[in-house]
């Protein structure tokens, strides 16, 4: 296979995932409204109401029970394409937030580490949100008996 093979076929490939993203996307958002609700509640309807009509046959059960596994296996990987996007979008605002901001610079990228990592990340932020707030009580207090004492003497 030439390097020339090779180019062509990732073309290709990238024309297919883009092409795949575009359905899904498109999908995603179409399964999402309450139309496309009414219609597949529609399904339902005429279905249970075809029953008599089939006789309740097995062959009238495996219409809807082949039809919702397909659906229901096709959307999972729509979903999950979809969740994917949102969640590298979001990531990406997030990294770019802290970037400009006074936060720290430390945390663009975490979302690469381990789940033991991030724990441990986790616990220590969690920790010096705890000393802060314990902190910013302890000042409080320190004012509170100031104006106290600024207000005997006042007074």
């Amino acid at each position: 296979m030439s390097v020339n093979d090779s180019a062509h076929r990732q073309a290709g490939f990238g024309h297919a995932m883009k092409l795949f993203d575009d359905l899904a996307s498109h999908t995603s958002h179409s399964a999402g409204r309450a139309s496309t609700f009414v219609i597949a509640a529609a399904v339902i309807v005429v279905w249970a109401v075809s029953g008599p009509i089939f006789e309740f046959s097995d062959t009238w059960q495996l219409v809807i029970n082949t039809g919702t596994t397909i659906v229901t296996f096709l959307m999972v990987f729509l979903i999950q394409n979809s969740q994917n996007r949102d969640s590298a979008a979001i990531q990406v605002k997030l990294d770019e937030l802290i970037r400009v901001s006074a936060a720290r610079n430390s945390f663009v990228g975490i979302e690469h580490l381990t789940d033991l990592e991030l724990q441990e990340l986790r616990s220590k932020c969690e920790g010096r949100a705890k000393a802060e707030k314990a902190a910013n009580a302890s000042v409080k207090t320190v004012r509170k008996k100031a104006r106290r004492a600024a207000d005997k003497v006042a007074g």
